[in-house]
């Protein structure tokens, strides 16, 4: 016999669904810079934006500011947080190391359906004079969570998911030139997933990474 919630319970879960809520619409302001870096968050304010009491919104800033997005300004107000290179690189550097992994352990077991999907993608945005960059992340999304989904570990994936939003922070569009190589480097790792290539995906995973850090070093010391 299923058990009955008590009230408390249901008012629990209820809360536990909007803090969820608050916060996917929160990140998903932050990567997209509906919220430029240094704004003050205020919770009165975001919960009469989100149509929601300020517990769940709270609950949101405590989850964002754990996982870094967000910091506290004299210990207290909450602010969006300034990713600086350093951090950047730091963080390709660890996505490396992971991406490489997932890719080497995901070859073979991507669907092929999937692959598909993502290739027709691609040639898609090669195609077209003026790509849109929300389909370019997207599909550039698809194809990493595809490599982390598929690597069967499910801790590699969170990580891998995790460090990616924060890399979004920096706005990759001020190295244009990434976007053509960008997407014959993904060209290569899907090839490798096909032929069930453990090593060259792995070693494609690699090199795109590398490439994209490198591009980024080379730009800002044109600056």
């Amino acid at each position: 016999m299923d058990s009955i919630k008590r009230p408390a319970d249901l008012i629990g879960e209820r809360e536990q669904n909007l803090s969820t809520k608050a916060y996917e619409v929160l990140l998903n302001m932050l990567i997209n810079r509906e919220l430029p870096v240094n704004t003050v968050l205020q919770e009165r304010r975001l919960a009469e934006l989100l149509n929601i009491s300020r517990t769940p919104v709270r609950d949101a800033l405590n989850r964002l500011e754990n996982e870094g997005f967000i910091i506290r300004a004299g210990g207290r107000t909450p602010v969006v947080k300034e990713f600086s290179i350093r951090e950047l690189i730091e963080t390709l550097h660890v996505r490396r190391t992971l991406e490489s992994e997932a890719a080497s352990l995901a070859a073979g077991r991507v669907p092929v359906s999937e692959l598909d999907a993502i290739e027709a993608g691609i040639n898609k945005l090669l195609a077209d004079e003026t790509p849109s960059p929300q389909e370019d992340w997207e599909i550039d999304s698809r194809l990493h969570n595809a490599l982390a989904h598929y690597s069967g570990n499910q801790l590699l994936t969170q990580y891998i998911e995790s460090l990616r939003l924060k890399t979004r922070m920096f706005n990759l569009r001020q190295v244009p030139e990434r976007f053509v190589s960008g997407h014959h480097e993904h060209l290569e790792i899907i090839a490798a997933l096909r032929s069930g290539d453990a090593d060259g995906a792995r070693a494609a995973a690699a090199r795109h990474i590398d490439n994209v850090r490198e591009s980024i070093v080379r730009r800002l010391s044109q600056l």
